[in-house]
């Protein structure tokens, strides 16, 4: 199992949120930072960039020179934003026999398009939304994309949509939905209708606790439905 965050994860929070509970049920993990995740920007000043494939190609080189891989089982995970890095990945490395998006995103790019649409009809612009608003803030000053404002931002990730991609997923696919998820509402879907590979899509709701972006709160139940998908899935 090969498995990243998203936007502003960490390979300590990637173990708990996935990795330990993989390891419970008997997969082998590698969990890495891509570039923009936590220590390559701090520490090599990578940002993110769209095709993410150039990133999972190496892991994949590496992890099948390893006698825990197995070359015909090997599965990619991506959490929020990984959730369209790894479908961008999954669409040109086909060495991947199932992908689990944590959860779906299709369209990037159109996510801070319309957060840059709202901070221009704010009065005082993008910088006024930028003071009121720690979320916008955050999202610009993270670091990830190497940007210093939102129109910086609205053109770094231009290239970050599967628009015209995603029927080129081979791999068994399984596509996570949160019922109230506050950046990627509706995406899993309109994700999952592209798809043209084996795929399919489990929604999880607020009245089981699980309904908040990635599920946070009820990791329990999000890694029962996920590894008895793989275990299913990667049945011979």
């Amino acid at each position: 199992m090969l498995f990243h965050g998203g936007y502003d994860s960490t390979l300590e929070e990637d173990y708990l949120a996935l990795a330990a509970g993989a390891l419970r049920r008997g997969y082998n993990v590698i969990a890495f930072d891509g570039p923009g995740q936590g220590s390559t920007v701090r520490e090599q000043g990578l940002h993110f960039r769209p095709d993410w494939e150039a990133v999972v190609t190496p892991v994949v080189d590496f992890a099948l020179t390893l006698p825990e891989a197995d070359a015909e089982r090997l599965v990619l995970i991506g959490m929020s934003l990984g959730g369209y890095l790894t479908t961008r990945a999954a669409a040109f490395e086909h060495r991947i026999a199932a992908c689990v998006l944590y959860d779906g995103v299709y369209d990037f790019h159109a996510v801070i398009a319309a957060t840059a649409d709202r901070a221009a009809s704010t009065p005082g612009g993008p910088e006024a939304l930028m003071a009121q608003n720690t979320m916008v803030r955050w999202v610009v000053h993270d670091g990830a994309f190497g940007v210093s404002d939102l129109n910086e931002l609205v053109k770094a990730t231009e290239a970050y949509t599967m628009a015209g991609i995603a029927d080129r997923i081979t791999c068994a696919t399984l596509v996570l939905e949160a019922e109230n998820d506050q950046f990627f509402k509706g995406q899993p879907q309109r994700l999952l209708d592209e798809l043209t590979c084996q795929k399919e899509l489990i929604s999880f709701r607020e009245d089981e606790g699980a309904g908040e972006h990635c599920h946070e709160g009820a990791l329990s139940l999000f890694h029962q439905r996920t590894f008895d998908w793989l275990d299913t899935a990667l049945v011979g």
